[in-house]
């Protein structure tokens, strides 16, 4: 009998009968082998290469697992379907991505957020960070730091095992690596490629390599490789950045509109980076005995961004509206909380501040690595599996230095659904001279968050013979995790006489004096007849010279932002019991996880560092039940108990209160994990090779989830808005339906598409407004066809993900708007060892569109196609 090591799928004693009953979804067999039924896959794991083989060694993962489960292996060594591992996720159904910045970076699961799955590395926890600076740490996973070169194959868990680590209600991915023992004796692949990106008009290089050898007698290996990949991007985006504030708006006429929501301000924005990304991995494999397997293994990825933000800015809410500037020709919406916002109107007075440019400019960087020591003895009739290992990360930034440059002007503001529109009367954007240098407004960031956790395991298994029940799993998990944020800032206090003159030179520079010209022409895609498309450019090396020679030379000084401090620890205990089942046709596992935690978070509190502990028990109970039909039907049912923690943003103590606006963020530690009730059943048919039709409906019924509102609260006496995380009083209920056609259709041609469809029904909260659930796409729809034979390979494939849903502001929700994107892959054989592949990605160049469900635009992203070419070598 085979037993699983570590994470990996559970193999049966017996042929497994295959797959689902007759399913009615609209698309033609166009295959007469669609009555054909699959041979018996081997139970040992073979190499297959090529797109048809890819697809049908998923498809045994899936049909031979003792769960729900989707699964993407690799076509070859160093070729996975997709350069960007999360973009290759979104290609099994009920899974989408955010590609907020030009690729993949979370995933969302089956209508739930990104922070309520969680990525595995060989089943165990991968420790993530970020490099921008409005993200924090997250119990999602940054799929940014993750060479798709390393992954031999990538497991979806849908349905949950009682042996499964608790912490996804969406589902749960595994990535597995390779190891030396599933490759040839020698094994070599090394490719090179080149990439172009569009928008910034750059290519850049991208090397791998894999070095993977094992003794005749198999009892030791050893594989290494590695990955180095730079990338030049470029985001446009035209932005308006809403806040929960409220002001009085007058107009032209002394008319007054009270309550309103004002937009802090917005912009015209050109993001540009430089990437450098290298991973290594090295795994040693022992097979001393028989009955000895043991890998160690190490992955280490290290990411370096130089980065620049530039922004023209309007800045309504943030200066004119304060400052008592009326608004000619007002035009409001009605918002979803029965207030108004402002999204139209000439905002006066050419002697205000009503123009300003940020550019932004960090060195910023993420590290990652995990050392993992797995062991397995099989003994007669029972395996013991041990695995032990530390993974830890660091991100942030070492640099981070926001210039403000500001001048006098009125502005003229038009927002919709799909427009951005701003202009100002007074000032020309391309003329640098109009905008001068505020040194009070000069600040620098330098952040770094921390990632580390250890983690022991042990599982028994012993085959019994109690009947029906078969197998016996026991075992039993710590986890220590740690998660700390710190920020040092940097300022010019310009009320330091001893630095007068250095603040009078500051304030005197210009954009103009700074600017070597102007910005490319931006929002090609997205601009609409009013929309900014160009303004003076701040040349970083001038404000090098000019600005931050005077900085660094002792007029910005730094301190240690307490506000931004947080701590956060957790001690898990898990302990399992499950039993695998087979009797007839009918086969599964039943068992129960239960799971500790022990969580405190420190945090500064009133200036001084305090701490909130606190622990709770859950008891997570599941069941997995299949039903053979015949060789090529399986039905399958499943029930269970998840949970999901709070991400550690959400978690912290700390308070931070923005001076400029007089409001307050915070975190809440006493916010309770998510917990759901689930269950899931479906149908699998097999009916031909490489081929399958499929539904699955799932329900899921969540006690709560997490929403961010904004109360006032008493801080230091005075009366502050606070936005805090808060959870839902009713939770959510989820259900959906998955659909999933594959079809090898001869002579090298191939289709595959997947439907999802997901509803989730929130119910009222006590004050009467109700909310989307955040994360969730209503629809989403995938679809590729490729092409094969002995020499090429290519392969077309789309991407649709309808409207998410993200926290609330003025008075709605945050919305994202439908989103779609085709890629494509192709290859040629040139030899035996040598073959030439060219990729494309978001070729037809679609824009990202943020908004509030009430229409006032928020973000408008273009992040352009990306096109690459290189040549694959493998002995």
């Amino acid at each position: 009998m085979q037993h699983p090591r570590g994470f990996q799928l559970q193999a049966r004693k017996k042929p497994l009968a295959l797959s689902v009953f007759a399913l009615s979804i609209g698309l033609p067999l166009l295959s007469a082998q669609a009555s054909a039924q699959i041979s018996e896959p081997p139970l040992e794991e073979v190499t297959v290469t090529g797109i048809r083989g890819s697809l049908a060694q998923s498809l045994d993962v899936k049909r031979d697992a003792t769960s729900i489960v989707d699964a993407i292996s690799s076509e070859d060594i160093g070729k996975f379907p997709d350069k960007n591992v999360a973009d290759s996720l979104q290609r099994i159904p009920g899974v989408s991505v955010d590609r907020i910045w030009g690729e993949g970076r979370d995933i969302f699961v089956r209508g739930t957020d990104s922070t309520l799955n969680r990525t595995l590395m060989n089943g165990q926890n991968v420790s993530s960070a970020y490099w921008w600076a409005n993200d924090n740490p997250s119990r999602g996973f940054n799929y940014s730091i993750l060479a798709s070169e390393l992954v031999s194959s990538l497991e979806v868990y849908k349905s949950l095992e009682a042996r499964h680590d608790e912490g996804s209600i969406g589902g749960m991915v595994n990535v597995r690596t390779r190891r030396p023992m599933d490759l040839d004796p020698l094994t070599i692949n090394v490719s090179a490629e080149g990439v172009y990106s569009d928008l910034p008009d750059e290519w850049d290089p991208q090397l791998s390599g894999l070095i993977s050898w094992k003794n005749d007698s198999e009892t030791f290996g050893v594989l290494a490789s590695f990955n180095s990949q730079t990338r030049t991007m470029r985001r446009d985006g035209l932005e308006v950045f809403p806040t929960n504030d409220l002001y009085t708006v007058t107009d032209q006429n002394g008319a007054t509109y009270e309550d309103v929501y004002v937009p802090w301000g917005g912009g015209s924005a050109i993001f540009n980076q430089d990437r450098e990304r290298d991973t290594a991995n090295v795994t040693l494999q022992f097979r001393p005995t028989d009955a000895w397997d043991i890998a160690l293994n190490y992955v280490k990825s290290d990411m370096d961004m130089d980065n620049s933000n530039q922004n023209y800015l309007f800045v309504v809410g943030g200066y004119k509206i304060p400052n008592g500037d009326t608004v000619t020709d007002p035009v409001f919406i009605p918002t979803s909380d029965g207030r108004q916002a402002l999204v139209g109107g000439t905002i006066e007075n050419p002697d205000s501040i009503g123009v300003a440019d940020e550019p932004i400019v960090r060195d910023a960087f993420v590290e990652s690595e995990v050392l993992d020591l797995d062991a397995e003895y099989a003994g007669d009739g029972w395996v013991l599996h041990m695995q032990a290992g530390k993974t830890s990360a660091e991100g942030g930034s070492t640099k981070d230095r926001n210039y403000w440059f500001e001048g006098d002007s009125r502005e003229t503001i038009n927002f919709g659904p799909n427009t951005n529109e701003f202009s100002f009367p007074d000032v020309d954007p391309l003329d640098g001279s109009a905008l001068h240098l505020n040194a009070a407004n000069l600040r620098d960031w330098v952040r770094i968050m921390e990632d580390d956790e250890t983690y022991a395991q042990a599982d028994l298994d012993f085959e019994v013979e109690w009947g029906f029940i078969e197998t016996v799993k026991v075992g039993a998990k710590f986890r220590d995790h740690t998660i700390e944020n710190n920020r040092d800032v940097g300022g010019v206090d310009t009320g330091n006489a001893a630095i007068a003159d250095q603040v009078a030179a500051l304030n005197a520079i210009t954009l103009a004096d700074v600017s070597s010209g102007p910005s490319p022409m931006l929002h090609a895609e997205a601009a609409t007849a009013g929309s900014l498309t160009q303004y003076a450019l701040m040349d970083i090396d001038l404000a090098a010279q000019k600005i931050d020679s005077i900085l660094d030379a002792g007029a910005m000084t730094y301190a240690e932002d307490q506000r931004a401090y947080y701590k956060i620890n957790e001690e898990i205990t898990a302990a399992y019991a499950q039993a695998d089942f087979s009797t007839g046709n009918l086969r599964g596992n039943f068992g129960v996880r239960v799971v500790q935690t022990d969580q405190t978070s420190n945090a500064y509190m009133d200036g001084t560092l305090g701490a909130v502990s606190r622990s709770y028990t859950d008891t997570l109970p599941s069941v997995n039940v299949i039903y053979d039909v015949r060789d090529d039907i399986i039905l399958r049912a499943a029930a269970s108990r998840a949970m999901a923690r709070p991400t550690f943003q959400n978690l912290s103590s700390n308070i931070v209160i923005n001076a400029t606006s007089g409001t307050a963020t915070a975190g809440n530690p006493e916010l309770e994990p998510i917990m759901a009730d689930q269950f899931e059943f479906g149908a699998e048919w097999y009916f031909a090779e490489a081929s399958l039709l499929a539904a699955t409906y799932f329900n899921k019924d969540l006690s709560t989830f997490v929403f961010t509102d904004t109360q006032p609260e008493q801080i230091d006496g005075d009366t502050i808005n606070v936005t805090r995380p808060y959870n839902a009083p009713n939770g959510a209920d989820i259900q959906g339906i998955e659909l999933q056609y594959q079809q090898d259709l001869g002579l090298g041609f191939g289709f595959l598409a997947n439907y999802t469809w997901t509803d989730a029904e929130v119910p009222a909260n006590d004050d009467g407004t109700r909310l989307e659930l955040p994360g969730n796409s209503k629809d989403q729809f995938n679809a590729s066809v490729y092409y094969e034979n002995d020499f090429v390979s290519l392969r077309v494939s789309y991407n649709m993900r309808s409207e998410s849903y993200g926290g609330l502001t003025s008075g709605s929700q945050l919305a994202t708007d439908e989103y779609d994107q085709w890629d494509a892959t192709a290859d040629w054989t040139l030899t035996d060892n040598f073959t030439v592949f060219a990729t494309a990605v978001n070729f037809t160049n679609e824009i990202i569109y943020q908004r509030t469900s009430d229409g006032l635009p928020v973000g408008f992203y273009e992040n352009g196609p990306r096109y690459s070419v290189g040549l694959r070598y493998q002995f």
